[in-house]
């Protein structure tokens, strides 16, 4: 399985990934990096943030747009190289999020593609957003 190649794609190509996410998902994702922030895993102490609720690590989401780089656009055999993130709203238990990346500037000498990224959730609220850079996979010639 491999990704579209530089020549195959084309400004304006987009892809998208969605997920439902998990207070088993949270604790994963902390155990994972090590990030047990209260604000993360202790409703007792989350209660009295500005949330009022436990969120979902900003990275857990910035996530789900390395899904769609490395499995959908370029996909599978790219090189993830940059990502420039601003994180707008939090993510909460049984939020549904849908990543999206999208084709911005080609560069075909260097084999990069510009993408531009945003996450938004169940009710289009934009939680995160940024440019990233990758290298698409080079077809191999037969």
């Amino acid at each position: 399985m491999t990704g579209r190649s530089i020549t195959e794609l084309k400004v304006g190509d987009f892809a998208e990934f969605s997920k439902t996410v998990s207070e088993t998902d949270i604790y994963l994702f902390a155990g994972i990096v090590g990030d047990f922030n209260p604000a993360h895993v202790n409703e007792s102490y989350a209660k009295n943030t500005f949330f009022k609720t436990r969120i979902a690590h900003g990275m857990l989401a910035a996530g789900l747009v390395s899904s769609v780089i490395g499995m959908q656009l370029p996909g599978p055999g790219s090189i993830y190289i940059s990502q420039e993130l601003r994180f707008l709203a939090p993510v909460r238990i049984g939020d549904t999020v849908t990543a999206h990346v999208e084709v911005k500037d080609l560069n075909i000498e260097k084999n990069r593609v510009t993408l531009a990224t945003w996450c938004v959730n169940q009710d289009g609220v934009r939680i995160l957003e940024g440019d990233a850079v990758a290298s698409p996979p080079k077809k191999v010639k037969t």
